[in-house]
């Protein structure tokens, strides 16, 4: 997480590293938990982890944590296809950051963003993920579809990152 998702004022000093993972499963916050106390063992320090989901209401919050693995398999029109048996449309988008300090006996804090919007058929480029199929409330346009600058105040994920920044600027 760059400084430019942070602010140069953040308190701390954050590296990007990239770490192999098991695939956890379970419920999205059950995950989170799970990734960072993984992470936390393989750098022996403080970490954050990002894990981010995205959840059709007319399935009961599926495909959730997994969406990576089925929008790989499906691409995004197969994952507009499996909402064809029903009228609901709408789904969430959610980022959750989980955050240790490295000490194994200190909780690991959550900070989650969500954003609500509705599947739609794929429009604007499909370079980022599910994005071209992610319509959010209110707009007319799929995350795709947005400037980058707009997807970015909005998005499930900035929503989580500006938690996670309040969080640190407070107890710096």
């Amino acid at each position: 997480m760059p400084h430019q998702y942070l602010g140069k004022n953040f308190p701390r000093e954050v590296k990007n590293q990239k770490i192999d993972l098991p695939e956890y499963q379970g419920e999205p916050r059950d995950i989170s938990i799970s990734k960072c106390k993984a992470a936390m063992e393989v750098v022996k320090g403080p970490v954050i982890v990002e894990d981010t989901c995205l959840c059709f209401n007319a399935m009961k919050g599926l495909p959730g944590p997994y969406i990576k693995w089925f929008l790989e398999k499906l691409g995004p029109e197969g994952l507009v296809d499996m909402l064809t048996a029903w009228q609901d449309k709408s789904a969430e988008a959610v980022c959750t950051f989980a955050y240790s300090s490295g000490n194994p006996d200190d909780e690991i804090i959550l900070f989650e963003g969500k954003t609500q919007g509705t599947i739609v058929s794929p429009r604007g480029p499909r370079d980022f993920g599910w994005d071209p199929i992610f319509q959010p409330d209110g707009y007319t346009e799929t995350y795709a579809e947005l400037p980058k600058s707009v997807k970015n105040e909005i998005s499930h994920r900035s929503k989580a990152l500006e938690q996670l920044k309040n969080y640190f600027m407070k107890n710096a």
